[in-house]
C-alpha cells in the first residue's frame, strides 16, 4: 500500500491548491473522495466474494467428508445386518427342537395373526358442535348465527332517544 504521512498529504495539497485553482478545489476534493469510497467498495464486495468461495470451498469438502463417512457407517450396519440375518437364519435351521423353543414358535404364531388396518373414524365437526348444550355456548360466548360486520356494529350501538 501507499504510505501517505501528513507531509506527503500537505504537499500535495498545495500543488492541487496552485494547478486547480481555489474556486474548484472543493468541488474536485468531493469527486476524489466519492471516487476513492466507490473504489474501497469494490475492494470490500471483492474481498467479501473470495472469503465467500472460500468458505463454500470448505463446505464442500465437509460435505464429502460427512457423504463418505455415512457410507461407511451404512456399509458397516449393512455388513453387520447381514451378518446377524445369517447367523439367525442358521441357528433357525439348526433347532433343536426343544420344550422352550417350541414354546417359543407358539408365541410367535400367537403374535403374528394379522391385526386389522387402521379406519379413519371420519368425524365430522359439525356434529361435534352440536353436541354442545347451547346453554354452555351462551355461557361461554360461542356465536351460533353469523352476522356482517355491519350487522354487529349495529347490535351494539347504543341507541337514539326517539323524539
Amino acid at each position: 500500500m501507499i504510505d501517505f504521512g501528513l507531509d506527503k498529504i500537505a504537499l500535495i495539497g498545495a500543488v492541487a491548491l496552485i494547478v486547480i485553482g481555489p474556486e474548484k478545489l472543493p468541488k474536485v476534493a468531493r469527486t476524489v473522495g466519492h471516487l476513492l469510497g466507490k473504489a474501497q467498495r469494490y475492494v470490500a464486495d471483492v474481498k467479501a466474494e473470495v472469503n465467500r468461495s472460500i468458505e463454500l470451498d470448505e463446505l464442500k469438502k465437509m460435505k464429502t467428508q460427512f457423504e463418505d463417512a455415512a457410507r461407511g457407517v451404512e456399509q458397516t450396519v449393512s455388513s453387520e445386518l447381514s451378518q446377524a440375518q445369517s447367523d439367525l437364519n442358521s441357528a433357525w435351521n439348526d433347532g433343536s427342537g426343544t420344550a422352550s423353543d417350541t414354546a417359543a414358535h407358539a408365541g410367535v404364531d400367537a403374535l403374528s395373526t394379522p391385526v386389522p388396518s387402521y379406519r379413519n373414524p371420519r368425524k365430522n365437526w359439525r356434529l361435534k358442535r352440536g353436541r354442545i348444550p347451547s346453554w354452555y355456548k351462551q355461557q361461554a360466548g360461542v356465536r351460533t348465527h353469523a352476522q356482517s360486520g355491519a350487522a354487529r356494529v349495529a347490535r351494539h350501538r347504543p341507541q337514539r332517544p326517539q323524539p
